[in-house]
């Protein structure tokens, strides 16, 4: 293939890649609100919220993601709400990050030593000053490198949202491999960027890990 067939796919997968990593860190974040709710319900104790939070994460674990998403973007209309594309995207991968950041986050608490919680409420402590002072800092700290691995998961899962009617970096070398009839090229093109991405993510991540590590927030 000719140097100007690459200098006319490049700025196409870039930006192809520009979507998926937008999608997957917008999804990521709303997991992560998601997963730190349902990890909540579940320290709580409440049989209901308890219950509510179990059936969710059983659920958006235990479906594929392709079928979460015809879900999420063929329901939604059914019942009045009419979201775009992206926001279908971001909503579906979300509600299973969520699951999965969820089961991460209650991991993360047990991992708390439960004398720290009784010695804070020894000294008359409310349970919003506990969350926000004891559980939530730490809770961060130890969860952050199963998150980060779950972000390049979402990185990696992104590649589905094509069925939503996206534009993302696997869907832009399948156009190029079918017009130019070469698919080995630019598949290969995609596996490169999604590489150096997830390398650069995981990087990030341990340097996160390590500001934690000497308390530096």
């Amino acid at each position: 293939m000719s140097v100007q067939d690459w200098l006319t796919a490049i700025p196409f997968l870039l930006r192809g890649l520009g979507v998926t990593l937008y999608v997957s860190l917008a999804g990521t974040l709303v997991g992560c609100a998601i997963g730190l709710l349902i990890a909540v319900m579940r320290w709580t104790g409440l049989p209901l919220l308890v219950v509510v939070a179990k059936v969710y994460v059983s659920f958006f674990r235990g479906v594929p993601l392709l079928v979460q998403m015809l879900l999420f973007y063929n329901f939604l209309p059914f019942v009045g709400i009419d979201l775009s594309a992206p926001a279908s995207a971001i909503g579906a991968l979300g509600l299973v990050g969520g699951a999965y950041i969820a089961e991460i986050l209650r991991g993360s608490l047990a991992a708390i030593p439960s004398g720290q919680i009784e010695a804070a409420r020894a000294f008359g402590y409310d349970p919003v000053t506990i969350w926000q002072t004891i559980l939530l800092p730490q809770m961060v700290r130890i969860a952050m490198p199963s998150i980060t691995s779950e972000f390049i998961l979402l990185v990696k899962a992104s590649s589905l949202i094509s069925v939503v009617g996206l534009t993302e970096l696997t869907r832009v070398a399948q156009g190029f491999a079918a017009s130019t009839f070469r698919p080995m090229e630019f598949y290969l093109a995609a596996a490169a960027l999604y590489l150096v991405t997830n390398l650069a993510v995981a990087a990030g991540g341990r340097a996160i890990e390590r500001k934690f590590s000497r308390g530096v927030a």
